[in-house]
């Protein structure tokens, strides 16, 4: 198994700073109250952290919350016999807000679609965009996102792999063949 390093500690770290920009960019006062809700499990300290990064340039920290999709996907049977459901937390009224979706790696979309529908549960948005760290192209449904890290071209077999401080002691971007 042959992996590349992509993007590592200080350029990776440069991405989320990056991120962070074009997200206060695109949220002017004025607007519903800003939140980001990582998906699990790298989605949710990626969000964290973005949060860290937003609130000195937007003079307010974002609404944080996380959420598991493991009941909402759609080849739930192929993946486990006895999925493990974490939990979500979304501590602030999803109504009429502007939630930013985070997650490591998009790549067929259903991952997202799977998201939206757990999110609209808890109520209606007024706008939920999608931020993740790298594309790598492959989808299968209409789902773009609106913040991209880095974007990869890479074969159906390769896989892409995300690692944060938080879950695996150090900050890459892994195309793994």
């Amino acid at each position: 198994m042959q992996q590349t390093v992509i993007a590592e500690g200080a350029e990776f770290r440069g991405i989320l700073e990056r991120l962070a920009s074009e997200v206060v960019e695109k949220s002017p006062s004025g607007l519903p109250p800003l939140a980001l809700v990582g998906i699990r499990t790298r989605g949710v300290p990626l969000a964290k952290r973005l949060a860290a990064l937003i609130e000195p340039k937007l003079g307010a920290r974002p609404s944080i919350g996380t959420l598991d999709i493991t009941l909402y996907r759609d080849d739930l049977i192929a993946v486990a016999s006895q999925p493990i459901v974490r939990s979500t937390d979304i501590p602030f009224a999803v109504g009429n807000s502007s939630i930013v979706l985070v997650d490591d790696v998009l790549f067929t979309g259903r991952t997202v679609r799977a998201a939206i529908t757990a999110l609209v549960d808890f109520g209606r948005p007024r706008k939920i965009e999608l931020l993740v760290m790298v594309d790598r192209g492959w989808r299968e449904l209409p789902i773009h996102a609106d913040y991209v890290g880095t974007r990869l071209r890479t074969s159906r077999e390769q896989t892409v792999q995300v690692l944060v401080e938080e879950e695996d002691g150090r900050d890459a971007i892994l195309l793994v063949a």
